[in-house]
């Protein structure tokens, strides 16, 4: 037995992997009730629903950086533009959303994502509405929200002594 024999798409001696249709394949079948079944079961608790999509929970990539004086928080995006992001900050909820468009239309094998998205991220009250500034270059968005100025005089640092 040859090593292409056991490659999906070693045997049809194309490029793309084979695609499985859920019909003919029962274990997409029940990987796809499970995944409903868990979404059900989790927006009882009031959870969003986030096996329906792997990247819903947990796309775009974020890095927050916290300091004295502000928060930042940089977001990769990817293929995006500015315009295909929008950005709202409500009670110290800084909340991205946006939509990646797909870029070709009905190809044979595609592992890229594309599709609407939501994240937000708590970064408390101590964050100051009228300091905030964004900037989008290369597909990184960052995001600079300024401290009250009496969240800053809030923060104190503790020793930590040898016991």
């Amino acid at each position: 037995m040859a090593l292409t024999d056991l490659i999906p798409w070693g045997r049809q001696r194309s490029l793309a992997p084979t695609r499985f249709v859920e019909e003919n394949d029962p274990f997409l079948a029940l990987h796809r009730n499970m995944n409903r079944m868990l979404d059900d079961f989790s927006s009882s608790f009031g959870l969003p629903a986030m096996s329906r999509n792997a990247w819903q929970a947990g796309w775009p990539h974020i890095e927050v950086k916290n300091s004295d004086k502000e928060v930042a928080v940089i977001a990769e995006l990817p293929g995006m533009e500015q315009k295909d992001v929008e950005l709202s900050l409500l009670d110290g909820v800084l909340t991205l959303k946006g939509e990646k468009k797909s870029e070709t239309e009905n190809p044979l094998y595609s592992e890229r994502w594309h599709g609407q998205f939501q994240r937000s991220i708590q970064l408390g009250p101590e964050i100051d509405p009228e300091k905030v500034n964004a900037a989008f270059k290369n597909g990184v968005l960052t995001v600079t929200l300024g401290k009250r100025p009496e969240a800053q005089s809030q923060v104190r640092r503790i020793a930590i002594s040898n016991a």
